[in-house]
C-alpha cells in the first residue's frame, strides 16, 4: 500500500472518531494527583473538560494507570492516563465532571489586560 503524506493527513482529518467532543477550558489550578494506592504529588491543571484534563505534574505516571485528581474545594475525580510527554499528562475522567466554578477560576487566572 503506497500512501503519500497528504493522503495520510486527509484520512486522519476524515476520522471523526478521535475528535474531542468536549471543549477544553484553559485554566491554571494547583491540584494534587496520585496513582491508586500511591502518595500524592503536586500538579498544575492547565486545561480541563467534562471528560478529561491536561496537567503538569511532579510525578511520573504510566499510560493506562488510574489516578485521582484532587482540585481545591471539590471531590476527587478518578481518571485514566491516556498520554504522557515529559512532565505533562493527559487523562480521561472515569465519569464526567461538572465545570461549575472552574470557569470562574479560569477567568481569575488569566492575565489582566493592560
Amino acid at each position: 500500500m503506497n500512501m503519500s503524506l497528504g493522503t495520510i493527513k486527509a484520512r486522519i482529518a476524515q476520522d471523526q472518531s478521535d475528535r474531542r467532543r468536549f471543549a477544553r477550558l484553559p485554566i491554571e489550578v494547583d491540584a494534587k494527583m496520585r496513582e491508586l494506592g500511591a502518595s500524592g504529588v503536586e500538579a498544575k491543571v492547565v486545561n480541563i473538560s467534562e471528560r478529561g484534563f491536561m496537567a503538569v505534574a511532579d510525578g511520573r505516571f504510566e499510560v493506562g494507570s488510574r489516578v485521582w485528581l484532587m482540585l481545591p474545594g471539590r471531590d476527587r475525580a478518578n481518571a485514566v492516563v491516556k498520554w504522557t510527554a515529559g512532565d505533562k499528562i493527559g487523562a480521561e475522567f472515569a465519569e464526567p465532571i461538572s465545570l461549575e466554578g472552574l470557569k470562574t477560576q479560569a477567568s481569575n487566572s488569566s492575565p489582566a489586560s493592560s
